[in-house]
């Protein structure tokens, strides 16, 4: 069916944003369309051009036989301060309190369209490193995980607190909390990244940093190049973490049972955004 312009570029916007980081050639989009490779270029000019606009992501253009046309999320600066405030707003309610002094955090892990927005954050940070796998520890951090690997088109490998028999050979290491100095046990399935891998890590919340400080062990077994680490909330205290390289969004200041509050902030990774 031939189509009108407007038509068309609704379709090639949704074929682009629903495969990110995917690479379409031109033919692909002529022979679709039934359109001339100079009326594909205009329909994706425009598309370019909103995009940028509205800060939305960028479609990159890769020039030559091999080259296409791609979709690459981002958010702007504005959009992820009020991501981040919404957090902060929903984690600052009293009755997230738990009895021990903890929060209460697994609806807004659980949230698809927010952690779609937080995914969507991560990668405007790390869209650029190149990675090939992003990694997470089972439970909490695999809806954020997902998110990530889903905007940047990439596996999602999950590590496991045991090792599992219907996965095959495991790589197995003990590692210490950081908070309550407790040895515990993650594994990852030989199968599921290959060695030398370029990954990312994200998790859901860090406090003295000894599950991601784990995670880093892990994968030197796999001789894997870890290029960034993401973490949805982190604790201010301890303020030395076993870990030093990682971004996180959200930092839990203080919870006062007693008083019934909850301090949370923007990290200082998103304060200094400009």
């Amino acid at each position: 069916m031939k189509m009108r312009r407007s038509e068309r570029i609704v379709a090639v916007t949704k074929i682009l944003v629903e495969d990110p980081y995917k690479l379409l050639s031109l033919n692909y989009f002529t022979e679709r369309f039934d359109a001339a490779k100079s009326t594909i270029s205009e329909d994706l000019a425009i598309v370019r051009r909103v995009f940028a606009a509205e800060k939305m992501g960028k479609i990159e253009t890769i020039p030559g036989a091999a080259g296409g046309v791609r979709f690459i999320p981002a958010k702007g600066i504005n959009d992820i301060k009020n991501v981040v405030d919404e957090l902060c707003n929903e984690l600052s309610d009293p009755e997230r309190i738990l009895p021990g002094g903890y929060i209460y955090m697994t609806d807004l892990i659980f949230n698809p369209s927010l952690m779609n927005e937080v995914g969507r954050i991560f990668i405007t940070k790390f869209a650029d490193l190149e990675a090939e796998y992003v990694i997470t520890i089972e439970t909490k951090g695999i809806p954020i995980a997902l998110m990530v690997a889903r905007a940047l088109n990439l596996p999602l490998v999950n590590i496991r607190k045991d090792s599992m028999v219907t996965e095959g050979s495991a790589v197995s290491i003990n590692y210490l909390t950081g908070s309550s100095r407790k040895i515990k046990t993650m594994s990852l399935a030989r199968k599921a990244l290959p060695e030398g891998s370029k990954v990312i890590i994200i998790d859901d919340f860090m406090k003295a940093g000894g599950t991601a400080k784990g995670m880093l062990d892990l994968m030197e077994e796999f001789k894997a190049d870890v290029l960034g680490m993401g973490v949805l909330v982190e604790t201010i205290t301890p303020q030395d973490k076993l870990v030093e390289d990682y971004t996180s969004l959200v930092v839990l200041e203080e919870i006062d049972q007693q008083q019934e509050k909850i301090v949370v902030k923007p990290s200082d990774w998103v304060l200094g955004l400009e």
